[in-house]
């Protein structure tokens, strides 16, 4: 994810293509709870994607993609890798992603949740070996995740029109937008690798999404074989699992057990 400089030119029109401002979301009691589709009814047309055409194609192209190379691909890193080791691969990327999320922490008024932040990251990135290991999480200080499109959610800016994307999959005027601001927060972003060391950001894109696909191998299994149209209903649960992030994990019903491993601005969906 963290390769893709070329949407910076998109997330200037999601800018301006972004709605009027909302309500203020606010966790702890939000204005009105999302409707809930559960993956087995049938979805109608969603006058909020008015790009459903050429979303629907990309939607094609990625599927193809992820049956050809993703799927296989993380069906044997789940095999290859135990358990402890992907767990610990998800912890360095979490922790390699702090301090974008101690920024948007911030950024939403949250100082419990930055305080929280800012102690995982000493504790993990020396007594957990650069974050392998949860050391703090044992501790009492919990993952969370936090992004830039969660924090335009807070201050009140609508999501705006659904856009599907070529490799990098579903989102939303306001999460694109988040996903090149959060890009600019990231002290990564401005390291100049040089030849020697380009594969890194490259690397670490890759194993994030390889990751996160195996994580998802069976819920997005179940959900391509009980969904009527499965593209809607890809749509629908992004949407739903946006609004959870943005009530700081505190869930809609029937939403299916996604596993986005921390560190993500996006839901692990096709």
């Amino acid at each position: 994810m963290y390769a893709f400089r070329k949407w910076l030119v998109v997330a200037t029109a999601s800018m301006i293509s972004l709605g009027a401002p909302s309500a203020r979301a606010d966790d702890k009691a939000p204005a009105a709870e999302p409707s809930v589709v559960t993956t087995d009814q049938v979805q109608q047309q969603d006058e909020n994607d008015p790009f459903e055409g050429s979303n629907r194609f990309f939607f094609g192209v990625n599927q193809v993609l992820d049956e050809a190379l993703a799927r296989p691909a993380a069906v044997v890193y789940k095999a290859v890798l135990p358990e402890f080791a992907r767990d610990g691969v998800r912890n360095l990327l979490n922790n390699l992603n702090s301090p974008v999320i101690f920024a948007n922490d911030l950024m939403q008024g949250e100082g419990d949740r930055a305080g929280t932040t800012m102690v995982r990251f000493g504790i993990n990135s020396t007594v957990g070996i650069g974050g392998l290991i949860d050391v703090a999480g044992d501790l009492g200080y919990p993952y969370h995740d936090e992004d830039f499109g969660q924090t335009l959610a807070v201050w009140g800016v609508n999501d705006g029109p659904y856009f599907y994307f070529f490799i990098m999959g579903p989102s939303s005027a306001r999460d694109l937008t988040g996903f090149i601001v959060d890009r600019g927060l990231d002290p990564l972003t401005y390291v100049g690798w040089g030849n020697d060391y380009q594969w890194v950001p490259i690397t670490r894109a890759v194993v994030n999404v390889l990751d996160l696909r195996s994580r998802n191998i069976e819920t997005l299994d179940e959900i391509e074989r009980t969904s009527v149209d499965y593209y809607a209903s890809i749509r629908s649960l992004y949407r739903q699992s946006r609004a959870d992030a943005i009530r700081n994990g505190k869930p809609s019903t029937d939403l299916p057990n996604f596993d986005s491993g921390g560190g993500v601005t996006t839901a692990p969906l096709n």
